[in-house]
């Protein structure tokens, strides 16, 4: 028998979905996004899904203290961090257990076998060793002590056991990038520039990096290395981008095209607190940020701001979106510029702050009182949160009127390639203020009438206090139709109240875009928000076998686009896929009298791809038959609800 090494085969891939999962505090999230930065370096697509327990200090070593961090990364465009992993990374039995039901038929485990202890197995209920026992059979297992490597990769450095227990992420993260062709360059220089100031920890880890890359080398546990290729991309700079971020940068360039300070004023909440975090840092661009003592003051300062000449910006999530309302509906009287960022979570009270949900908007375009409209937009990815902050800036500036801009913690967290775009060539924002004297008071005297209205755009006159001649006081009641002043009068309140509602309905936005090759389809998905990515892989899975179905996606929510309602009326059936109970079909049925039909999960998890693809393809299925027969199928349609779901996790 030869002892010559096994050569390793390359073997090309056009995706890969790969899941880290480990306790709380084993890295998952860093090692997860330094694989996916390494990806996006390489050139790939990449959708993320981060998932990660809300207690500070979970429970270790049980499923409930489980943290993971998905990258899906191809050759070729992606939309979905996908349903499924080909790869789990699992730091211990918790991990393996709380996400094996994900992983697909004959993927690839890697698991540190050192956390794999009688009293880790007994936490959790299990009799046996799944690494030793046959209840992994289906899948190709490699189980290996990266806790002990990865201390002896690093044991030169003198660390306590704590921190050289905290490199074993590391370790993982070369092996798992040697696999699968990762560069490490990248994270070696990042970890070289993040611990610049602790020598120490910083070669520590680049050590155990370079270890586990050199150990998947060099140890032949694996006989197949995968190569995936670049994704074909248009020319350009491209960076990786959370929607969070990309929501921050959008913000700081809309206030830059207007010419306004930006002020943020924001009281931490989960998982909107990366935008505090990260305007915080950019007082060089002019970014003001206050940390208020909770979130009524936070808003309220936003909106002072605003009075005082600035942009406003307020960034929240369900609980605190709730207590700011009263401050919106304020913003609605005094017909100021104010941004409201509401990132989505799971709810209701505190519900599961880190995990998504589409659960507000309709709070978000009626949780006020009175009649009080204000425009509601929703990005559909990570990276078109920049795109859709700067047009809540501009409709926000232009048509003094708070925006409610709604992602959420799929987007917010998730990330994805984003091409920079040059500042150029994105339109300026025109405050149009006031620089004196506007109008004619009672006694034929030059004065400042605050509510002078455009003609077209209805936008009020904004003067910046201060200004000569523009002396003008604004408060909760009702004003009179120019003069501003305090008016009961109840025809001038009708008027104002049409004034308002007509301002907003006013404001143009682009027409829905229908995605219906050959125009063929009787089935319309329309979605809004983070669903577009689900809902675009489904529809494509559907077409490659050969079914016509059509695809639309709304990002103005309020108000709708004007030719949505003859979009909707074309289609024998519509489908609304949401992570809610289905509060925009009920909108659509509302405004246009259309059969829509809600499909919903409520999960604290993005739509799966699979299941709405045999949703949609039971949806044409239904009308093929119900045409076959002549007639029209059930009127009520078919609902699918998270009662439905089968419940994926494995038994060992």
């Amino acid at each position: 028998m030869s002892d010559r090494p096994q050569q390793t085969q390359r073997r090309r891939l056009e995706k890969v979905v790969i899941r880290f999962a480990g306790d709380s505090g084993d890295g998952m999230q860093l090692t997860g996004d330094r694989f996916s930065s390494e990806s996006a370096s390489f050139g790939n697509d990449i959708a993320t899904l981060p998932s990660f327990p809300a207690e500070i200090r979970a429970p270790q070593g049980t499923i409930a203290g489980v943290s993971s961090f998905q990258v899906h990364f191809a050759g070729r465009d992606i939309v979905t961090p996908g349903d499924r992993a080909d790869v789990l990374v699992a730091m211990n039995p918790a991990a393996l257990l709380a996400n094996l039901g994900d992983l697909v038929a004959g993927g690839l485990i890697i698991a540190d076998e050192h956390e794999f202890t009688p009293r880790a197995l007994k936490k959790l209920g299990l009799n046996s060793n799944p690494l030793e026992d046959d209840s992994l059979g289906e899948y190709q297992l490699v189980s290996l002590d990266i806790t002990k490597l990865s201390a002896g990769a690093v044991g030169s450095f003198g660390l306590g056991r704590k921190d050289t227990g905290r490199t074993r992420n590391m370790f993982a993260l070369g092996l798992v990038s040697w696999l699968y062709g990762r560069p490490i360059d990248e994270t070696v220089n990042w970890l070289g520039t993040k611990f610049a100031a602790k020598p120490t920890i910083r070669d520590a880890n680049i050590a155990a990096v370079k270890a586990g890359e050199h150990y998947g080398e060099t140890a032949e546990l694996f006989t197949v290395r995968y190569e995936v290729p670049a994704a074909p991309m248009p020319a350009g700079r491209y960076r990786r981008i959370t929607g969070n971020m990309a929501t921050a940068y959008g913000l700081m360039t809309g206030a830059h095209r207007a010419g306004l300070t930006l002020f943020v004023g924001s009281y931490p909440i989960t998982p909107a607190s990366d935008l505090l975090h990260e305007l915080s840092r950019r007082k060089s661009h002019g970014v003001i940020t206050f940390q208020a003592e909770d979130e009524i003051a936070g808003v309220g300062a936003a909106l002072g701001a605003s009075f005082g000449g600035s942009l406003g910006v307020t960034t929240t999530s369900g609980p605190g979106f709730s207590l700011k309302q009263e401050m919106i509906n304020l913003a609605v009287m005094t017909e100021l510029p104010l941004v409201v960022v509401d990132v989505q979570r799971s709810g209701p009270s505190t519900g599961m702050p880190t995990k998504t949900e589409q659960g507000e908007l309709l709070q978000a375009m009626w949780g006020r009182n009175g009649e009080s409209p204000v425009p509601v937009l929703a990005p559909s990815s990570p990276s078109d949160c920049f795109e859709m902050a700067i047009e809540a800036c501009r409709i926000a500036v232009e048509y003094r009127t708070p925006v409610v801009l709604l992602t959420d913690a799929f987007l917010a967290n998730g990330a994805e390639p984003w091409k920079i775009p040059e500042l150029s060539t994105i339109p300026p924002i025109e405050p149009r203020l006031v620089s004196g004297p506007n109008g004619v008071d009672g006694k034929g005297s030059a004065s400042y009438l605050p509510y002078r209205r455009d003609p077209v755009t209805l936008a009020r006159d904004w003067a910046i206090p201060g200004t000569a001649g523009t002396e003008h006081r604004l408060g909760g009641l009702e004003k009179s139709v120019e003069a501003g002043s305090v008016s009961y009068d109840p025809d001038n309140h009708e008027k104002m109240v049409q004034l308002r509602a007509d301002r907003i309905a006013g404001i143009p936005v682009p027409e829905v875009q229908v995605d219906d090759p050959g125009e063929q389809a009787e089935v319309l998905v329309i979605g809004w928000g983070s669903t577009w990515g689900p809902i675009t892989a489904a529809v494509r899975r559907l077409r490659q076998r050969g079914r016509a179905i059509a695809q639309a996606h709304v990002r103005n929510l309020n108000p709708l686009p004007a030719n949505l309602g003859d979009v909707l009326h074309r289609y024998r059936r519509v489908v609304v896929p949401e992570v809610n109970l289905g509060q925009f079909c009920l909108v659509l049925r509302a405004h246009y009298l259309v059969d829509a039909r809600s499909y919903h999960h409520v999960r604290g998890l993005p739509l799966a791809m699979d299941e709405l693809t045999e949703h949609l393809e039971g949806v044409i299925d239904e009308l093929d038959q119900a045409n076959s027969r002549g007639g029209e199928p059930n009127p009520l349609g078919a609902v699918q609800t998270s009662s439905t779901i089968p419940n994926r996790r494995k038994q060992l």
